[in-house]
């Protein structure tokens, strides 16, 4: 029986950070997080101003992330188009449970919701 991780999935690396890469970088903010499985990555999800974690996946190729949600443990493959089983990743497991969601504080404006796709 084989243990290896699925293609596009590498259990060992730990996330980049506990926000948005992207959105840390230009003082933005974001609804949820998302982290690729293969190198870490943590970028926004789909209904984020930015959608990083896609264009993550467009730059690089990298088909799975995994949210990065505190009590989430669900994997999506883009390439597929399907959610999908996986392993542990490293820890942390998700961004700090004291940053809210939509976050990071002091950085989502009040209108936030008029700006989520």
């Amino acid at each position: 029986m084989s243990t290896a991780a699925p293609e596009g999935i590498d259990p060992s690396v730990p996330p980049s950070g506990t926000g948005c890469v992207e959105c840390e970088e230009a003082a933005g903010w974001w609804v949820h997080l998302r982290r690729c499985a293969q190198c870490g990555h943590v970028g926004c999800c789909d209904s984020s101003p930015g959608q990083h974690a896609t264009a993550h996946f467009r730059a690089t190729g990298h088909p799975v992330m995994q949210s990065f949600e505190p009590g989430e443990d669900w994997f999506w493959d883009f390439a597929r188009e399907t959610g999908l089983e996986g392993p542990r990743l490293a820890d942390p497991q998700a961004h700090p449970e004291e940053q809210p969601a939509p976050g990071p504080a002091g950085r989502v404006p009040p209108d936030w919701r008029d700006h989520v796709h």
